[in-house]
């Protein structure tokens, strides 16, 4: 059994029933981006976020987020230091290989401004000096859904930060019918060992890139790209195309191709293009998979 396939087998036994969505997050961190998990409260988000720490083996923190939070809670403060008679920064939460941002959009704009350079450029800047975040750094941030009372919408700039949005959904019968049977998941996850390290997820991130990706597959990724630019107000930015390219590169790897294939653009398209598109008029009730799921059927796939 590979490295990948015992940290799925090791998050499954944990997370029962979601398997494509456990492979979507593992894709997600092996692209370099972050994740956003959007679904309504006790389906098992926190618990899949601290699945993912503690099989990959990375240094964790979690951060409640609030209506009354301030970006100095979440990348630290500086604090005058008497005996020295200089500043001293203290470092936030921020400062971690994986970040749980709970229920993200409880916070102000202001507060969720505070990730973006954290998300982007892996550093934080606080009077004038910048500090480097620890590598590999991946945000997951749990979402509810937003017409639920408390809740702001995420900027269009702080969704492009996240290179994914999943969602868990209710249990199969069978699936819960075991969760019923072994009790609270988060006394299972206290046995759960590490399987993974920092230096292995690293290694496996510069593997992603050098999955084979054919001028084929580019034109057709590309293709999908531009129809979401000519058909839709807001089509997705340089930043989405290549975040599709390099988890297309990461599902590859996970299902053991050397290669990407079309399947692997057309199974994290929709994962990564939902949150980012704006129905075009007319068609406003339409959820965002649902376009994604139509723009696939679009663009003819390379033969």
């Amino acid at each position: 059994m590979s490295s990948l396939e015992a940290t799925i087998a090791a998050i499954e036994r944990v997370i029962l029933g979601k398997g494509v969505q456990v492979r979507l997050c593992l894709a997600c961190l092996l692209a370099r981006g972050h994740l956003l998990i959007e679904d309504v409260p006790g389906v098992g988000k926190t618990t899949l976020a601290q699945t993912l720490a503690r099989v990959l083996g990375l240094e964790w923190s979690r951060l409640q987020f609030t209506s009354d939070m301030l970006p100095a809670d979440i990348v630290g403060v500086s604090i005058f230091d008497r005996t020295t008679h200089k500043f001293q920064f203290r470092r936030g939460p921020v400062f971690t290989q994986l970040l749980l941002a709970d229920e993200i959009n409880r916070a102000s704009p202001k507060a969720q401004s505070a990730l973006l350079e954290a998300m982007e450029e892996r550093q934080v800047s606080v009077d004038g000096t910048t500090y480097a975040l620890p590598e590999p750094f991946f945000v997951v941030a749990t979402q509810n859904p937003h017409e639920q009372i408390g809740t702001y919408g995420l900027p269009e700039s702080q969704l492009d930060r996240f290179l994914m949005r999943v969602s868990l959904g209710y249990p199969d019968p069978a699936s819960e019918r075991r969760v019923l049977l072994q009790g609270d998941r988060r006394e299972l996850l206290q046995d759960t060992p590490s399987v993974l390290g920092p230096p292995q997820v690293l290694s496996l991130q510069r593997e992603v890139r050098s999955v084979h990706v054919s001028p084929l597959l580019l034109d057709y990724l590309q293709a999908l790209v531009a129809r979401t630019r000519a058909h839709l107000p807001l089509g997705l930015s340089p930043r989405a195309a290549q975040g599709l390219l390099r988890a297309a590169q990461a599902w590859a790897l996970i299902e053991g191709e050397s290669s990407v294939l079309p399947e692997h653009i057309q199974t994290v398209f929709p994962s990564i293009a939902a949150h980012r598109l704006v129905a075009i008029e007319g068609e406003a009730a339409a959820g965002g998979s649902d376009i994604a799921d139509a723009l696939i059927r679009a663009v003819p796939v390379p033969v």
